[in-house]
């Protein structure tokens, strides 16, 4: 019998939940608190165990992640020097914005890329800092096709990881409406059979790229893609590892190994800032069938609209919505805490003292915030907080909840 107890316990503690895409204060229009000893304390308090250093291309931040990250036992995986513990740990990765043309078509596309060490970090930067301007943004703007973007990737080392960003958003995507593609193969070319995974996006969740075949054979990944500590964890990916080592994750990502790689933690798509039609600056807004109906143009204004993620999924979508292909994961929804606490609290600042006073009791009492919003018994919770508060989790939680959907750059806005 206590050897089940230890069993259980042990494995318990290899479930591990992994941010793979954020940014550091060196991207545009991100918050300068993105420093690797903030992340770390605001990965602790929201539960993220593996997280991005984020903008690893970008030389001035990859000499912070060499001067203040050691690596943890060749693992391939780094923590911060004379960390708390236990460390989070951080995994390389950066993000890229490719502009290129491609069948007379200007392309660009956004890909995540996954460095298995830091000396590969090193000569990925070392090559494209002869090439390329990667010294004025986190997320450099390289003029290189996806296929040769990868090529170069995989002859500095052959376990760069690479993927498609968000690959559904009109805007620099693989996807997108606006300079996407209809198929990987097309996006990627020959280089294809090395991109095994794709990233969601804020405004789709599993069942709706669960629509397209294409993707069944790829790994779906969920990650925050934060511009700000706040936005840390907001979607993410969980995993079960054993050694917790660069190569476990590579593998289980490469493999689609559903022993490895558990569930997702999902933004619920329709608070996404493009998940339907519409039109911003003229306020309209519209769903899949009036778009088409419209022929996707603006009925104040006349000008084309920005066609949401949900249309374009309806456009490549070879299945009916609701089918779930048989080597897939779940996912949970949520909503961030402080998020709920102001709505509770009737508070329109979600950075007010009043909602940091609850959340960080909360966080005393439960440990982490995706403990709160995930696993922690109603029961207790109501006996820890205001019954405004724990009511609203509990909504959460059951999908009780009102959003008016996001669209054309707009966030949509929730009411628990």
């Amino acid at each position: 019998m206590l050897r089940s107890i230890i069993f259980i316990f042990l494995i318990t503690l290899m479930q591990q939940v992994l941010d793979l895409h954020i940014h550091s204060k060196y991207s545009r229009a991100c918050s300068k608190s993105l420093t690797l000893k903030n992340i770390e304390a605001t990965c602790t308090r929201k539960g993220v165990d593996i997280i991005s250093t984020g903008d690893f291309t970008h030389p001035t931040w990859l000499k912070s992640i060499c001067n203040e990250l050691i690596e943890i036992n060749t693992s391939g995986l780094y923590q911060l020097r004379n960390s708390d513990t236990p460390p989070i740990k951080f995994i390389l990765g950066t993000e890229v914005s490719l502009v290129y043309k491609d069948n007379d078509k200007c392309r660009r596309l956004h890909l995540c890329i996954h460095a298995p060490n830091i000396n590969a970090a090193l000569d990925l930067n070392n090559y494209l800092d002869l090439r390329y301007n990667i010294r004025s943004d986190g997320r450099p703007i390289l003029g290189i096709s996806a296929p040769e973007f990868v090529k170069i990737c995989l002859k500095i080392d052959p376990r760069f990881l690479i993927y498609p960003a968000h690959i559904w958003t009109p805007w620099f995507s693989m996807f997108g409406t606006k300079s996407g593609f209809q198929t990987l193969e097309e996006c990627f070319h020959d280089q294809s059979k090395y991109i095994y995974a794709y990233e969601t996006g804020l405004s789709s969740d599993p069942e709706m790229n669960w629509r397209v075949s294409q993707l069944d054979n790829l790994t779906l990944l969920s990650s925050s893609d934060a511009h700000s500590l706040e936005s840390i964890a907001r979607e993410a990916t969980i995993f079960d590892l054993e050694n917790i080592t660069y190569t476990e994750i590579y593998d289980a990502i490469k493999n689609k190994n559903l022993k490895k790689i558990k569930s997702t933690i999902e933004f619920y798509p329709e608070e996404g800032m493009y998940h339907i039609s519409g039109h911003k600056k003229c306020k309209f807004s519209c769903s899949t069938i009036t778009a088409k109906k419209l022929n996707n143009t603006c009925p104040v204004c006349n000008k084309t609209l920005t066609l949401g993620v949900d249309f374009r999924v309806d456009e490549i979508a070879d299945r009916a919505p609701g089918i779930r292909p048989i080597n897939s994961y779940g996912f949970k929804k949520i909503v961030e805490l402080d998020k709920i606490i102001a709505q509770a609290l009737n508070i329109k600042n979600r950075k007010s003292k009043k909602v940091a006073i609850e959340y960080n009791n909360l966080i005393s009492k439960f440990g982490n915030e995706l403990n709160v919003l995930l696993n922690i018994p109603i029961t207790e919770i109501k006996k820890n907080t205001l019954p405004s508060i724990s009511k609203r989790i509990k909504k959460m939680r059951d999908g009780e909840i009102h959003i008016q959907p996001g669209f054309d750059g707009e966030y949509g806005v929730i009411n628990i």
